[in-house]
Formats: structure tokens, sequence, C-alpha cells
């Protein structure tokens, strides 16, 4: 009987340390996601950041009834009276 308990007991610690582990895993892998999608906004945002200047610089001159000017690359536009 002592030989049943033992037993249960050790499967009992032996499932318990395999759930943390997987937890351990689990914040790892979390962790990576979240460094990618970080990684994904950076890259979004950079390549877009001048165009999307543009589009708010062209909103503010529409607001404002003055005209848009283009400027020679994106991010670089400008409003004339």
């Amino acid at each position: 009987m002592l030989s049943l308990v033992a037993n249960v007991q050790t499967f009992g610690f032996s499932l318990l340390n395999r759930l943390r582990e997987e937890r351990g895993a689990t914040a790892v892998e979390y962790g990576i996601m979240v460094g990618l999608i970080a990684v994904v906004i950076i890259v979004a945002v950079t390549l877009l950041g001048g165009t999307l200047d543009d589009m708010f610089t062209q909103v503010q001159c529409s607001i404002r009834g003055k005209a848009y000017t283009a400027g020679a690359s994106a991010g670089l536009g400008t409003c004339a009276a």
C-alpha cells in the first residue's frame, strides 16, 4: 500500500513539474510573438510614415481652405495659400 501511495505521489509531482515547464515555454513563445509584432509595427510606420504625413497635411489644407502642394518625396508636402 505504501508503494502505491509513493507511486501516485511521484506521478503527481512529475505531472506538476511538466505543467510548470509548459507555462515557461508558453511565456517564451508569447514574448517572441510580441517582439515580432513590434518589429512589424515599426517597419510599417517607417515605410508608411511619409505617406501618412502627406495624407494628414492634405486634410489640414482642405480644412483650412488652402491648396496642397506635393513635395519632392513623401512627407514633404505643404499647404499653399
